[in-house]
């Protein structure tokens, strides 16, 4: 007698002939990314810059943004003129598993970087020159003699994009003073480039603005900190979700 094959349906019914399911697509795993607030504080209510970016991108089309993106390995070897504050390092490794050597000093890094990449604004002191040598990524700052200061620096927040994002980024979020501009690049902003607009605008203004939900918690996690003075004993808060709810916690 012949044996039955084995990878035969055992019926011809209905469930026989379905589809087998599709496995769920997994999230997406974060990439460390870092955000850079300029905060003018000179009048009655301080300013954020904000940047709208351009409608023709697929993630967060038209919306207003502060700039920032991924780390790059040259910001993993750029010098800086002075090191970030110690609550700030010691917060950016707190519930990160393994967390690579001198994340913080990179999370910083980026955030600078990718603000002159966005907005055509370096961040950092003339007073101790141009920096000898520099990584690729980093060649504006030594031509306009600009050197990245960390510890004017100062750590907000940190967020990760939900699951079933198309794009998931786990953003640490700084904040720095407009006195830190030390140079900036014109045509780095216009109709073809990821910021379409810059503008100067009074926390109220901002949470009129179309912004991505967690730009708009930003603004108050930063309004209670301004508040304090960026005193370094307040909380930093992490921002996540988890079960499919918001949750947020202390660093």
């Amino acid at each position: 007698m012949d044996q039955p094959d084995s990878t035969a349906p055992a019926s011809d019914g209905p469930e026989a002939r379905k589809p087998p399911r599709a496995a769920p697509p997994k999230a997406l795993r974060p990439r460390d990314a870092a955000t850079l607030i300029v905060l003018d504080r000179r009048g009655r209510a301080p300013k954020v810059l904000m940047g709208r970016r351009n409608p023709g991108l697929a993630f967060m089309p038209g919306q207003f943004v502060f700039p920032g993106g991924r780390i790059e390995p040259g910001d993993r070897h750029m010098s800086v003129a002075g090191a970030l504050p110690d609550y700030a390092e010691a917060a950016l490794t707190r519930r990160v598993s393994r967390p690579p050597h001198h994340l913080g000093r990179s999370l910083a890094l980026a955030a600078l970087r990718e603000t002159w990449e966005e907005t055509g604004l370096l961040l950092g002191t003339r007073e101790h020159g141009a920096p000898e040598a520099v990584p690729a990524g980093w060649e504006a700052f030594q031509a306009h003699g600009v050197m990245p200061d960390l510890e004017a620096m100062h750590l907000v927040a940190r967020a990760i994009t939900p699951p079933k994002r198309v794009r998931r980024f786990d953003t640490r979020f700084f904040a720095i003073d407009h006195r830190a501009i030390a140079a900036e690049e014109a045509g780095r902003v216009g109709p073809d480039s990821e910021l379409v607009e810059l503008a100067w605008v009074r926390l109220e203004a901002a949470r009129k603005l179309d912004l991505p939900f967690i730009t708009r918690t930003i603004l108050d996690e930063l309004e209670a900190q301004v508040a304090v003075g960026f005193a370094p004993f307040r909380e930093i808060p992490f921002h996540f979700e988890r079960y499919g709810r918001r949750a947020r916690i202390g660093l």
